[in-house]
């Protein structure tokens, strides 16, 4: 919805409530001038409605404005510092005021701490810089205050201890620094009961907060607060949330720090250093929803306290140094538990088969020693980590569970485990698959046909398992396949053409170490977004396909991160970063992170003939290439200098003659080169790089010669390449060049300054008078200096 003005307004001077949100007003220039004319207006909402900045002029400041408005919301607006003193007329009167999600800049103006009835000031995700204005202890009716999200800074003002009524503050997500003073906390009137300050770079110990007998929400998280967890934190009676994760607290917590509070509702601690020391007869006073304890000292033995929490939706005690059995009594709490996560630890035991109906979100378990069958009512979860265990048997038995959750198994990683069998057949059920990972276990058997039911897949990790026969032509279903990892398998036939057609998507494909044979599809040059291409250790034939130079990402700049984000759970922001083996220097290397950056060809160890296609020098963001290992002839490409990333180049064990292009060395980056086992010759070019890889690197061509060889190259060789690019002869003429220029510039240099001493001498009688008197001079005072200094020295050995 448009308007193009509201000087309509005008002639409704009886109305109170007005709420334009979401209608687009850019074209209402002067909205300011529009409101100021309706003298009984008391509530205005005007966010997201794209208005125009105010145009600083005389007269806006002196328009009689509406005394009576309260509320006025402009968040989402884009407007500019330039509303401020139109603002400012409404000091009065005002009790809600909303700026957030703006352009406000610069320094929060003092002027604010004239709104001396204001109870509501949002000035959340703008550009604001300075610190919180002294003048905002005026401000002593102000209940909610977002600060949020701007680039604030210094110490927060002693001032703000005078709002002894305030209710909420939040000053989450901006940079403030400094301490959190004592006197700004020490609030009389014990009315503050939510205090945000999360998401700054506040340092210092932890604020002394006894003073605030009503505090029930305390946000402290992601700042700079070190030293430890004071006792004086079992005082709040009233807390029913603490949050502080992410600061460098340490130290030991001990019960009656946190099990008098028997309101708490949320207990999150996670990534501090603190060390939990709590007997096993303490007993919490509360029940919580949710326990966020992870990176915390809890072990060696699992939290006994944990077993009185009766409606626990949320727990993360992972990497919290625990080696113990799960107790029998911690499955009591499954029924409502959403948010699991007990890894990265060494737990062990095995997970029994519960009955009954389970909704489940994400548990994550992996990196434990968990074994046993993996039991069916885990997979009604929709993110499921169960890696780095020793889970074994099949998980054909998920198949007879039903779907209980709401969409359904998106997430599950049940990889590096000694899971066996065959791949289950119910994929059908699976349907809201997004990341499957089964990686390093022992399953066997064929892909079934029915993987293709798959359409949301994105990854799809069977690597190192027993796997056999061909890949099924359903696979060509799943469109949205980013990363397919198949490695390390006993999988054969050709590699399809319609992986090319199908699934364009892919930006990471590793089939190697399997069986497949035929050619290499020319069809998978349309994979545009292909940035990791691995189909070594196979048995391929044919040539290089010339096409490649197709694969756009590989010759343009930038890189696609494999990461997905699937909104929240819980509240909590669930994300996942995909990763994989790559063979990198002679090893196989686990990327994650930096996936993206591997940009790589791996056509190694197969049967692959002809030359080396001019084409794969095109793919200028190459940063490995190998082709290794195969039956290639034919010259290295004289262009190979244009991959001027190459981190790795392998192109052993093939039959490549000729000579080494001088290009290879202005790759300044190669760190990798191994051009062994083939016969090429001629000189080694010269440069820095080429020079500083070892024998090795050039060994099996015996025609070859220069350093690092220890084989010296003929001085007169027919064709010699020399450096960078110019032939023995095309260098003898020049050396023949510098002689000469060389020779004849210093028989010039003596008949110049010869004629230019002695000649002048000839010519000037007065010259050469005043020269052979100097000369006498000189000698002289040689003689006389020399003979003193020989009769002191004759005089000292005498003595």
């Amino acid at each position: 919805m448009t308007c193009g003005n509201l000087e309509w307004l005008s002639h409704l001077p009886l109305l109170t409530h007005l709420d334009l949100s979401g209608v687009h007003l850019s074209k209402a220039i002067h909205w300011p001038q529009a409101i100021n004319k309706m003298p009984s207006l008391t509530e205005l909402y005007l966010s997201y409605t794209q208005l125009p900045p105010i145009i600083p002029t005389i007269s806006i400041s002196h328009i009689n404005s509406s005394t009576s408005l309260a509320v006025l919301d402009l968040s989402v607006n884009g407007l500019t510092s330039s509303i401020y003193p139109w603002l400012f007329n409404f000091s009065s009167s005002l009790v809600h005021l909303d700026l957030s999600m703006n352009d406000l800049n610069g320094s929060i103006p003092d002027a604010f701490g004239n709104m001396t009835t204001l109870a509501y000031l949002g000035l959340y995700g703008n550009e604001l810089r300075g610190s919180i204005p002294d003048a905002f202890g005026n401000m002593t009716s102000l209940a909610y205050l977002y600060l949020s999200s701007n680039q604030l800074e210094g110490e927060i003002p002693k001032s703000l201890r005078d709002l002894c009524n305030l209710q909420i503050l939040y000053l989450s997500q901006n940079n403030l620094t400094g301490l959190l003073e004592k006197d700004f906390l020490a609030c009389s009137n014990n009315t503050l009961e939510v205090l945000d300050l999360s998401h700054n770079q506040f340092k210092g110990s932890f604020p002394w907060l006894s003073g605030f007998s009503q505090l029930r929400e305390l946000y402290l998280e992601f700042n700079h607060l070190n030293g430890t967890l004071p006792e004086s934190i079992g005082q709040l009676a009233q807390l029913e949330v603490l949050s502080i994760r992410s600061n460098s607290l340490r130290g030991t917590v001990l019960a009656n720090y946190l099990f008098g509070l028997s309101n708490l509702s949320v207990l999150d601690l996670s990534f501090n250093s603190l060390t939990f020391n709590i007997s096993p007869e303490q007993v919490p006073q509360f029940q919580a929803s949710r326990i966020m304890l992870a990176s915390c000292k809890l072990g060696p033995h699992f939290p006994n306290w944990l077993q009185t929490q009766k409606y626990l939706l949320d727990l993360d005690i992972s990497a919290s140094g625990i080696s113990d059995v799960i107790p029998s009594w911690f499955w009591n709490l499954n029924s409502g538990l959403a948010w699991l996560n007990i890894s990265n630890n060494h737990i062990s035991g095995t997970l029994p088969n519960l009955q009954g109906i389970f909704y489940l979100g994400m548990w994550d378990m992996s990196s434990n020693c968990l074994e046993g069958s993996i039991p069916q009512f885990l997979f009604n979860n929709e993110w499921l980590y169960l890696s780095k265990n020793m889970f074994s048997g099949s998980i054909s038995l998920s198949c007879r569970i039903a779907n209980l959750s709401g969409s359904g198994l998106s997430h599950l990683d049940l990889s590096n485990n000694r899971l066996s069998g065959e791949l289950p057949k119910c994929w059908e059920q699976w349907k809201h698959l997004i990341v499957l990972n089964l990686a390093n276990n022992n399953f066997s058997g064929k892909i079934k046909n029915s993987i293709g039911l798959l359409y949301r897949i994105q990854t799809l990790h069977l690597r190192n398992n027993s796997l056999t026969g061909a890949l099924p032509l359903s696979l060509k279903n799943c469109k949205d396949l980013c990363l397919v990892d198949f490695g390390r398998n006993k999988l054969s036939g050709k590699i399809p053409a319609w992986m090319g057609r199908s699934l364009s998507s892919l930006i990471v494909l590793n089939l190697r170490s399997n069986e497949f044979n035929g050619g290499i599809p020319l069809n998978l040059c349309q994979l545009k977004n292909i940035q990791m291409l691995d189909l070594s250790n196979n048995n391929l034939s044919g040539t290089i396909p010339k096409c490649l130079n197709n694969l756009s990402a590989l010759t343009q700049k930038g890189s696609l991160v494999i990461s997905y984000y699937e909104g929240e759970l819980n509240g909590w922001k669930l994300s996942y970063l995909d990763n994989t083996l790559v063979q990198w220097k002679g090893k196989e290397l686990e990327y994650t992170k930096t996936l993206g950056l591997v940009k790589s060809i791996d056509f190694s160890n197969n049967k692959l003939i002809g030359e080396i296609p001019s084409e794969v020098t095109d793919l200028v963001e190459l940063v490995s290439l190998n082709l290794s290992r195969n039956d290639l002839i034919g010259p290295i490409p004289a262009t190979i200098g244009q991959l001027k990333l190459l981190d790795s180049l392998d192109l052993s064990q093939n039959q490549l003659n000729g000579r080494i292009p001088d290009s290879l060395s202005q790759i300044a980056g190669l760190s990798v080169l191994d051009l062994s086992n083939n016969t090429l010759s001629g000189k080694i070019p010269l440069g820095t790089q080429l020079q500083s890889f070892n024998t090795s690197t050039y060994e099996g061509n015996p025609e070859l010669c220069g350093l690092p060889l220890l084989k010296k190259c003929p001085k007169d060789e027919p064709g010699e390449a020399s450096f960078i690019g110019f032939s023995s002869k095309t260098e003898d003429i020049q050396d023949d060049a510098n002689n000469i220029w060389f020779y004849g510039n210093i028989v010039l240099g003596f008949i110049v300054g010869f004629w230019g001493v002695c000649g002048t001498l000839l010519l000037n009688s007065s010259w050469r008078y005043a020269y052979f008197k100097f000369l006498n001079k000189i000698k002289d005072r040689v003689y006389v200096t020399t003979t003193i200094n020989m009769n002191r020295l004759w005089r000292s050995f005498q003595i």
